[in-house]
Order: C-alpha cells, then sequence, then structure tokens
C-alpha cells in the first residue's frame, strides 16, 4: 500500500490559500498589537491568540486531510 493518496491529501489540505493567509495575518496583528502597547498583559494576550489561531488553523487543516485522504 503507497502512502501516496495521504501525501496528495496533506498537499490538498494545505493548498487553501485564504486560510493559510487569514492566519498569518491574525497572528502578525496579534503581535503587532502587542509591540505597540509593550506590556506582558499585552504579550501574554498575544501569545494566547497566536496558539488560538494556530490550533484552529491545525485542526482546520486536519479535517481537509482525512476527508481527502483514501486509506
Amino acid at each position: 500500500m503507497s502512502d501516496r493518496p495521504a501525501t496528495d491529501a496533506l498537499s490538498f489540505a494545505l493548498a487553501d490559500r485564504w486560510r493559510n493567509l487569514s492566519a498569518v495575518v491574525l497572528v502578525v496583528a496579534a503581535i503587532g498589537f502587542a509591540v505597540s502597547f509593550d506590556s506582558r498583559v499585552a504579550y501574554y494576550g498575544a501569545g494566547l491568540t497566536v496558539f488560538t489561531v494556530w490550533m484552529a488553523w491545525f485542526v482546520l487543516v486536519a479535517i481537509d486531510w482525512l476527508r481527502a485522504a483514501d486509506f
């Protein structure tokens, strides 16, 4: 059994440019906001935001990958 279907499904799941771009924009905005306020609370909030965005991105990619994979 080849791993090609799983690799193709992963390429498909990672190809969503809007999801990738929106995640990057949200992360950059959160970090920019924290840098502009330069406080521990702002950095903590930015860290939580970055983690939340990353987890949402990861879960959405995993869902797309599992839907497209043919195991």
